[in-house]
Order: structure tokens, then C-alpha cells, then sequence
């Protein structure tokens, strides 16, 4: 072989060493990127899940709070419950227990009534009876007014059925029909409600006359 031939051989060994050598290095760049962007993808895959995991927690912390609010507000609203009714327990416990002790003391107040109406006035010596038994009604009624029990006194009054009983009716010379003419015992209310009608008599309409009689 000449020394041309051999020169040439050479020189083209190198260039193929020198190519093979490029491919090997881009090669190995390349297979470097690849591993760099599966580690990359890695990463960013844990990030990932550990913000699913973060949110999923967030999530299940927003339920429970908000199912604990929802406890808080049932549980508020149950108290606010009890404490009416027991408070309306308790109204309606004093309320009868009132009327009660209404009912005893309005007894004794028409006791006394009817004995000052019975008692003979005119009797100087009756006049110190009167008296003390005028001071204890008075005292009476003045206890009575502290709790809220008031007199239903309907005299020459309109009728009216929710406050007074009729117990008879009369025909009376100048007075409309339908007027309480008399009080045979005065009714009670006790805060505004009534405990027991007034006792009444009322005037009833003169019988139609026939013109044709």
C-alpha cells in the first residue's frame, strides 16, 4: 500500500472516529434531557399530589366546620326552645296560681259588698262596723289592683256577652234595649282577661203593638 493510499485510510478513520464521537456525545446530551424531563415530570407529579392531598384535606376541614356551625346553630336554636317553653311554663304557672288567689279574695270582696249593702246605715251605732269593714275592702280591692285584677262594673252599660252574663231581662220605660240596667255581681279581669263575667240585668225592647188590634 502506498504511503498515499495509507495517509487517506487515516484521515478517514479520523473523520469517522471524529463523527462517532459526535453521535456518542449527542447521544449522551440527549439521554441526559430525557432524564432530566422524567425527573422533572417526577417532581411536578409529587407536587401534584401533595396539593390534591392539601386540597382534599382543605375540603374534609370546610365539611366538618361547616357541620359543627350547623350543630352550634341546632343546638342554639333547641336552647332558645326550652328556655320559651319553660318560660311560658312558668307564665301559666303564675297566671293560675293568680287566679287562684283571685278567686279566694273576690269572695271575700262580695262578702263585705253585701254586708255594707245589707247593714243598716242609718244606725249611729252600727258606724264603727261600717267603717271597718269599708278600710278592709278597700284593702282588699287595693291588693287586688297590685296584681293586676280590675273590676268589671257594667252599669248602665251596652250589653256585651264576652264580659257579662244576663241573668234576667226587663222591659224599662226609657232606656234602650239592650243596656245593663242592673249588677247583680260585678266581673273580674285579671290582666286584662276576664276571670269571671259580670252578674247583669238587662232592658229588653217594648212589645210590638198591632195597629190593626
Amino acid at each position: 500500500m502506498t504511503t498515499e493510499s495509507t495517509k487517506n485510510n487515516e484521515e478517514l478513520n479520523e473523520e469517522l472516529s471524529a463523527e462517532q464521537l459526535a453521535d456518542d456525545i449527542v447521544k449522551e446530551a440527549e439521554e441526559q434531557v430525557e432524564e432530566q424531563h422524567e425527573h422533572a415530570h417526577e417532581v411536578i407529579s409529587a407536587e401534584q399530589e401533595k396539593i390534591n392531598e392539601l386540597e382534599l384535606a382543605l375540603a374534609t376541614a370546610q365539611s366538618t366546620v361547616a357541620d359543627q356551625k350547623d350543630s352550634v346553630i341546632r343546638a342554639k336554636a333547641e336552647v332558645d326552645n326550652i328556655r320559651r317553653r319553660a318560660a311560658q311554663d312558668v307564665e301559666k304557672a303564675r297566671k293560675f296560681a293568680l287566679e287562684k288567689f283571685a278567686g279566694e279574695m273576690l269572695t271575700s270582696v262580695d262578702n263585705l259588698e253585701r254586708a255594707l249593702q245589707n247593714i243598716d246605715k242609718e244606725d249611729e251605732s252600727n258606724k264603727g262596723i261600717i267603717e271597718g269593714v269599708e278600710l278592709t275592702l278597700q284593702g282588699l280591692i287595693t291588693s287586688l289592683d297590685k296584681f293586676g285584677v280590675k273590676a268589671v262594673d257594667p252599669q248602665d252599660q251596652p250589653f256585651n256577652p264576652e264580659l257579662h252574663q244576663a241573668m234576667s231581662m226587663q222591659e224599662v220605660p226609657g232606656v234602650a234595649p239592650n243596656t245593663v240596667i242592673a249588677v247583680m255581681q260585678k266581673g273580674y279581669e285579671l290582666n286584662g282577661r276576664l276571670i269571671r263575667p259580670a252578674m247583669v240585668m238587662v232592658s229588653k225592647a217594648a212589645p210590638s203593638v198591632d195597629a190593626t188590634a
